[in-house]
């Protein structure tokens, strides 16, 4: 696996995990674009993977979502890990 494919596999499982979690709590994307300081729009288009997060947008959607972006993206690394255990 190429470490670019690696990587937008890491970003696709993140923002999996990251939507998972809004909808567990059973918010709306208009709550965590509130909550965020992000514009509607901006959370639907990370979301639909149409849209490449940074930093900041994910921290923002974490914080509004109250959980630690550090630990969902060792989940998201090591789900990608499990998923293809030869690559690195």
């Amino acid at each position: 696996m190429s470490k670019n494919s690696r990587r937008e596999e890491i970003i696709a499982r993140l923002v999996e995990l990251i939507q998972a979690e809004r909808l567990r709590r059973k918010l709306s994307l208009n709550e965590v674009a509130t909550r965020s300081g992000l514009s509607h729009t901006m959370v639907m288009r990370v979301e639909k993977r149409e849209r490449l997060p940074t930093i900041d947008t994910l921290l923002r959607i974490t914080d509004a979502l109250e959980i630690d972006l550090s630990a969902v993206l060792g989940q998201a690394m090591r789900a990608v890990k499990r998923s293809n255990p030869a690559g690195r």
